[in-house]
């Protein structure tokens, strides 16, 4: 009676031969097949009127199209009332967002990630900015946008959250700050 599966024939008290490890499929592990599934799309940072201030795409969108899903994505969440939820269905993914003085932080996400987590990084990255920029507004990131995509880019790697501490994802930064100092 042969298993086709490792995991059943340690557990049943079969052995498994190298030859018949080699010869089996391998097939992906539990958390990759999520982390296939689970992913941020785009993130959006826009003010009041909907001027977006800073988006950065995870997934491939035509550029002639970019502008239609934006101006979409920003009049379906800046239509909410300050009661409603912050989760939002939109088209084949959700929609994220919070909002901190005059700005709006848009994430658009598939359907099986978890909105709590994509809440709290939204929080997160504007605490970042907050303690890089300290106290941070929509002028500072008009006029240090390059920096901002640093910050986002050590959060989030192709669509990943990868970092969630602050003195990390400020490293790079501190850095180029110390080396244009000297």
């Amino acid at each position: 009676m042969k298993s086709t599966c490792f995991h059943k024939r340690l557990t049943c008290g079969f052995k498994a031969t190298s030859s018949q490890l080699s010869n089996q499929h391998q097939r992906p592990t539990g958390e990759s097949v999520w982390s296939l599934k689970r992913m941020i799309k785009f993130v959006l940072m826009v003010n009041r009127q909907g001027q977006t201030r800073l988006s950065r795409y995870y997934q491939p969108v035509e550029l002639n199209r970019r502008a239609a899903l934006e101006a979409d994505v920003v009049r379906c969440c800046l239509s909410r009332r300050k009661e409603q939820c912050s989760f939002v269905e939109y088209k084949d993914f959700k929609l994220v967002y919070r909002q901190y003085a005059a700005l709006y932080i848009v994430v658009a996400v598939t359907d099986a990630e978890n909105e709590l987590s994509v809440f709290e990084l939204v929080h997160n990255f504007v605490e970042v900015l907050d303690k890089y920029f300290s106290r941070v507004s929509e002028l500072d990131i008009m006029f240090n946008l390059d920096r901002v995509h640093v910050i986002l880019d050590e959060m989030i790697q192709n669509g990943h959250i990868v970092e969630t501490n602050r003195s990390r994802i400020l490293a790079p930064l501190t850095a180029l700050d110390k080396m244009a100092d000297s």
